[in-house]
């Protein structure tokens, strides 16, 4: 039996860190979906779209990873795809809280559902796509020295992206 994995987020926008943690969790399973969430409730810098292609230009290299989006629960997308695992990346002790509170509605929404944690590599600690987003709104990508520095933040692939689409 495969065993199928569903990495879920709003990369908005998708980081180096989702990118290791991605590498990380297609290595450990057979398919790993990473799956954006989108909720047209909540307000994304970056539309469904351009974060769609964010992250497939990103994976473009890991044979085993599928990207799609996916509108409600995400152990509802999993059961659909027949995961039975949900992949998760952990910073510090304040992800670590919210984390384990996510974990524990998904598996009482669906005990067959098993939650794995993976903590963030060192060198991206620091990297979240709140960080990237308030560097974006204070012009860090207009100019070449500026976009030099996202590179520290988020795949090269993603960075036309990023001066593009807004």
């Amino acid at each position: 039996m495969k065993k199928i994995a569903v990495f879920a987020g709003s990369f908005d926008p998708f980081t180096l860190g989702h990118l290791d943690i991605v590498r990380r969790a297609a290595s450990l399973f057979d398919e790993l979906y990473v799956l954006l969430a989108v909720n047209a409730s909540k307000k994304y810098y970056f539309d469904e779209a351009t974060r769609a292609e964010m992250v497939r230009k990103a994976v473009a290299d890991i044979p085993n990873v599928k990207v799609d989006c996916y509108d409600g629960l995400t152990v509802d997308f999993a059961k659909r795809v027949g995961a039975k695992f949900l992949v998760r990346g952990i910073r510090g002790a304040a992800d670590v809280e919210y984390e384990q509170t996510v974990a524990w509605n998904n598996k009482v929404l669906c005990p067959e559902i098993e939650t794995v944690f993976l903590s963030s590599a060192s060198e991206h600690l620091a990297v979240s796509s709140s960080v990237v987003r308030e560097l974006l709104k204070a012009g860090i990508a207009n100019d070449g020295e500026g976009r030099a520095k996202l590179a520290k933040y988020v795949p090269a692939d993603a960075i036309p992206l990023l001066t593009t689409s807004r």
